[in-house]
């Protein structure tokens, strides 16, 4: 991957003088004959194809992505390569966002990644219970199979480089708000303060039209915002880089630890994952937020004998959404990403939703737009919605279930790491999360499963009520 990225010129935006300060594109108006216009004004075909008759002329449907994570930049990639005239804003390219890193395997052959952004491919895990009992995953791993460790700035700078060589305009920029339109096909005008070497420190006010928008940037979403798309309950991630010693990191060659109790987490886990010359350690929470470095020292703690003289050389905190927002798609603006609030429960896995959700939208605009010949209208936005709903909601809904049911005590947490241990919920859990699908079970093995569930947690809460006598 090259250090750095050429970006193309602004295609169809007036340059500035240097008396300007604000770049605009201009729309050309488009004629529609009487009887059209009632036929799309009718209220049996407003939203269904109020803009399928209004074809674009002279141009191609100008499409803007806010944010160059990886929902932004799988997004941009697919909309130029999809014949849309296509403007990505990201203000830090050099992004670190404090993530675990973790990807499927899927998301290698499905995206297309080449093996040198990988920094590890982890194919042991180890579950630590409340009580630092662990239970070692990953028995059932096929010899090509394993989970994926990325730097996210190495990932996210790739995405949108592979962006620019598919035909998107990468700005260096911070979007601010945007004007919505006065009309059904009037753009909407992006404002945002640009960055591009030339303008100085700070930086330069600038605006862009465009006919589509889709929201890329974040949990702190300012396209969410202009479309009151409603918030969120959401988790705070803490992670510390820790460079330790070549000697311990061997231990972490191939492995990742997962740590769970209410030192560590009153709802999340703790985690300790390998990196090219570092470990990420880290963690999270939705209910105690104030608390997170404790929490974060916790984690240290627990893994203290395996990182020890490790040296900090990052700390990162962000938050993390734990549901879809109420309205996700408003006119010709959709969410994606962390945006759009796809983030998993009990797992917090992001990155792989982030850059499906990207690219279904972007597709979804491709399709509706006859591949940028003519406006989109909400109706085809809300078709990548239909489909996204249709394919990850089983998802959701499943690890939301897991995570009520284990996280809520530490009894429940020694009963759900006891459960890890068994065979067939390690070869569900890893289908599942591999290939990003709810992978159906044998119902006999699946009622055994519940008896040993029940089980666990009856042993778990027995074990806590002779505990409390003991400390009375």
């Amino acid at each position: 991957m090259a250090s750095s990225m050429a970006f193309k010129p602004f295609t169809g935006l007036r340059q500035s003088t240097p008396s300007t300060t604000h770049e605009t594109t201009s729309f050309k108006s488009i004629k529609i004959s009487p009887k059209i216009k009632a036929s799309i004004t009718s209220p049996k075909n407003l939203l269904t194809n109020g803009l399928a008759l209004k074809q674009l002329t002279g141009r191609n449907l100008r499409v803007a992505v806010i944010g160059g994570g990886p929902a932004g930049g799988c997004a941009a990639e697919t909309l130029a390569k999809g014949g849309i005239e296509t403007f990505l804003i990201e203000r830090k390219m050099d992004n670190c966002k404090p993530c675990g890193g973790a990807i499927p395997l899927c998301m290698v052959g499905e995206f297309d990644l080449p093996l040198d952004i990988i920094d590890r491919k982890v194919t042991k895990m180890k579950m630590i219970s409340p009580s630092n009992v662990a239970v070692d995953i990953g028995r059932t791993l096929k010899p090509h199979e394993y989970i994926g460790m990325v730097r996210r700035e190495v990932l996210d700078a790739y995405l949108r480089e592979r962006a620019t060589e598919s035909g998107a305009t990468v700005i260096n920029g911070l979007f601010l708000k945007m004007d919505m339109p006065k009309s059904s096909d009037a753009p909407y005008q992006l404002h945002y303060t640009a960055y591009d070497g030339k303008t100085g420190g700070a930086g330069e006010k600038r605006t862009l039209e465009v006919d589509a928008v889709i929201g890329a940037d974040g949990a702190n979403s300012r396209v969410a915002k202009s479309i009151s798309a409603g918030d969120y309950e959401y988790a705070i991630a803490f992670q510390e880089r820790i460079r330790i010693p070549d000697s311990k990191m061997t231990y972490y060659e191939d492995l990742a630890e997962m740590y769970v109790g209410d030192d560590v987490s009153p709802d999340f886990y703790g985690w300790v994952f390998p990196k090219c010359d570092h470990v990420a350690v880290g963690t999270g929470t939705v209910t105690h937020k104030s608390d997170i470095k404790k929490f974060q020292s916790a984690t240290r703690t627990r893994a203290m004998d395996k990182i020890e003289g490790g040296k900090i050389i990052r700390v990162e905190a962000h938050p993390i959404p734990e549901h879809p927002r109420p309205k996700r798609v408003q006119g010709r603006v959709a969410l994606v990403g962390d945006a759009a609030g796809y983030v998993t429960k009990c797992s917090g896995e992001g990155i792989y939703f982030a850059a499906k959700s990207g690219r279904m939208c972007a597709e979804a605009i491709v399709e509706g737009s006859e591949n940028g010949k003519r406006l989109v209208d909400e109706g085809d936005l809300r078709k990548y919605l239909q489909k996204w709903d249709k394919k990850y909601w089983p998802t959701y809904k499943v690890l939301d279930v897991l995570q009520k049911v284990f996280y809520r005590s530490n009894p429940a947490r020694e009963a759900f790491v006891e459960m890890c241990a068994d065979e067939y919920v390690q070869k569900m859990t890893f289908d599942s999360y591999l290939y990003k699908t709810v992978v159906p079970g044998n119902p006999l093995d699946d009622l055994k499963l519940a008896v040993r569930t029940v089980g666990s947690l009856v042993r778990a809460y027995g074990l806590r009520r002779e505990m409390e006598k003991i400390d009375a």
